[in-house]
């Protein structure tokens, strides 16, 4: 998954994007309301998990925002504030859900989980594509029920491009889901086209076809036949 951490207070903040870190997952954080709406504006996220309280606004103004523009970044409030009030202002905007501090890390982890497979995969943990099986919380990718090993990233991307099927993805939309904001410091994305070859020829060894063609001059798109 990629989220982004908008939460002001540091050490809640470094602490939740550790936790996901280990588990595989991207993270980008913003500490303010203006850093926040950098990050939204740029970016596409699996999941936001935004605080209400935050230097220089609202985290209420900035979900009133993503509502407006259509985004379907899935939206968790985490908030000390527990009215229900709150609460119902936050999932009548928009957010998908909320969670009230303190809370242990490993609720947060199936609360986001659970966001990103209801928007993304119809609430399903088997992802079926074809002779495709993925395994989304075992990590584990099958064809033809022959276990497939995939590297993380390349994981990562075989989703992304089953998520997206039937759709052209630039370099730059990959690049930048994969490794985050941070991507924009590379100098080309020849990396893209390993992991992609390194899939192709994993997938038809396997016995699968061969779905990833490349668009030339826009990117790649991964036929939805």
């Amino acid at each position: 998954m990629k989220i982004l951490i908008i939460e002001d207070e540091k050490g809640l903040r470094e602490s939740i994007e550790a936790y996901f870190q280990e588990a595989g997952d991207i993270c980008e954080t913003a500490d303010s309301y203006q850093a926040a709406m950098v990050k939204i504006n740029l970016y596409s996220y699996d999941c936001i998990l935004l605080d209400i309280t935050l230097p220089g606004g609202s985290g209420i103004d900035i979900l009133k925002t993503l509502k407006a523009s259509n985004n379907k970044d899935g939206v968790l409030i985490i908030s000390a504030k527990n009215s229900l009030d709150d609460r119902l202002q936050g999932l009548d905007l928009g957010a998908d859900d909320y969670l009230v501090k303190p809370f242990h890390l490993s609720e947060l982890k199936a609360r986001v989980s659970a966001i990103t497979r209801r928007k993304m995969y119809n609430g399903n943990n088997i992802l079926q594509f074809n002779e495709i099986s993925i395994d989304l919380s075992a990590k584990t990718v099958t064809v033809l029920d022959t276990p497939l090993k995939l590297t993380r990233k390349e994981l990562a991307l075989l989703i992304y491009f089953i998520a997206n099927k039937g759709k052209v993805v630039s370099k730059n939309a990959i690049a930048e889901h994969l490794w985050g904001d941070g991507i924009d410091l590379a100098d080309n994305f020849d990396f893209i086209y390993s992991h992609i070859k390194n899939i192709r020829k994993k997938l038809v060894e396997a016995g699968a076809n061969d779905y990833i063609q490349a668009a030339y001059g826009m990117g790649y798109k991964f036929n939805d036949k």
